[in-house]
């Protein structure tokens, strides 16, 4: 990789020779300006005002304006002997856990090489005492025509410097929450874990540019001199205003994608502290207080015409049973007569 900055780190008195290399690259697809008429490049000429004519790239240096509008040339000679330390030297000012550093300050993404044999032992000093201390470095360096806070961590085996934002430059969120006092119900947290947990974790390795591989597919087709893929008709329906319903759709959602069978989208609450059961809400008004009252009414005459049945069959048995009785008597009677005679 080749380097784009060389120096040294300062570490107190220790002085580490270094290159400082990019750690990222972007893969990301560039175009260029036509003309839209007839697909000619759009290109911008630099001409001098003064003479009015087009100058090369080596004519070409940096000058500051003045208030006045007068233009003062500064050189690259002037911006090396700058007076201060940090020119050329990556100066290490202080040692603090990782967690102090809040990402919005964090900027480009470096690697510190280091430059020759006489590096290796301080280098890898460094390395390992900011492994052991679990620590990261607060360093000040200048690149590019002005001075940068750094922050030193290492990454594998190397020491990486992230660039840094200073404090004053990272702007502060006021005014961007909701003003609306808004409250959030416990079901609704019990299902935004749910989410958060089928969801789950992802390999960063998996992850790929696919607005890139789609540019790349309209550009092969065009090429082709076929029609480029088209985007898939977006879903129609309402909005779903319900929260606990946009919810446990995603959950359901995410837990199909993975494979899970969508019966087991149900979300088990948190447990809730114990309150005083409420009564039964009356729903139904008059018409249910009507429908109590004939429902009692028919179990009423059921039950009475149940009684009137029992007591007639119970009065039939006794005339039954009398009957029988009359004519076991006379029988007795004639027998006796007949004994006499």
């Amino acid at each position: 990789m080749r380097s784009i900055w060389n120096g040294a780190i300062s570490f107190g008195l220790v002085s580490i020779p270094i290159k400082l290399v990019n750690a990222t690259e972007s893969h990301s697809i560039s175009f260029r300006q036509i003309h839209t008429e007839d697909g000619g490049r759009i290109r911008y000429r630099k001409f001098c005002e003064l003479e009015d004519r087009e100058v090369t790239q080596g004519e070409i240096g940096k000058g500051y304006e003045d208030a006045d509008g007068s233009i003062i040339p500064i050189t690259e000679e002037d911006l090396s002997s700058l007076p201060i330390p940090t020119a050329k030297t990556i100066e290490i000012v202080a040692f603090v856990p990782a967690d102090r550093i809040d990402p919005l300050q964090m900027d480009a993404a470096y690697y510190l090489q280091a430059s020759g044999a006489p590096a290796a032992k301080p280098y890898t000093l460094l390395r390992e005492a900011l492994k052991r201390s679990n620590k990261v470095a607060i360093a000040k360096f200048a690149l590019r025509g002005r001075e940068r806070l750094g922050m030193l961590r290492v990454v594998g085996e190397a020491i990486a410097m992230h660039g840094l934002l200073w404090p004053d430059e990272v702007r502060a969120p006021e005014g961007l929450a909701p003003d609306a006092n808004v409250t959030v119900r416990d079901q609704e947290l019990d299902l935004a874990d749910a989410l958060m947990d089928t969801l789950g974790e992802v390999d960063l390795e998996d992850l790929h540019d696919e607005y890139r591989e789609a540019v790349e597919e309209v550009i092969a087709a065009k090429a082709a001199g076929e029609a480029p893929p088209q985007a898939p008709e977006p879903a129609t329906g309402g909005k779903v205003l319900d929260l606990m319903a946009a919810l446990e759709s995603s959950v359901r959602a995410a837990r199909e994608s993975r494979g899970e069978e969508a019966e087991h989208a149900e979300v088990k609450p948190l447990p809730q502290r114990k309150t005083a059961r409420a009564a039964p809400k009356q729903t139904g008004g008059k018409k249910s207080t009507s429908t109590a009252k004939k429902t009692a009414a028919k179990k009423t005459t059921a039950a009475k015409k149940s009684t009137a049945k029992s007591a007639q069959g119970q009065g039939t048995t006794k005339k039954a049973a009398s009957k029988s009785t009359t004519k076991k008597t006379a029988a007795k009677k004639s027998t006796s007569r007949k004994r006499s005679a």
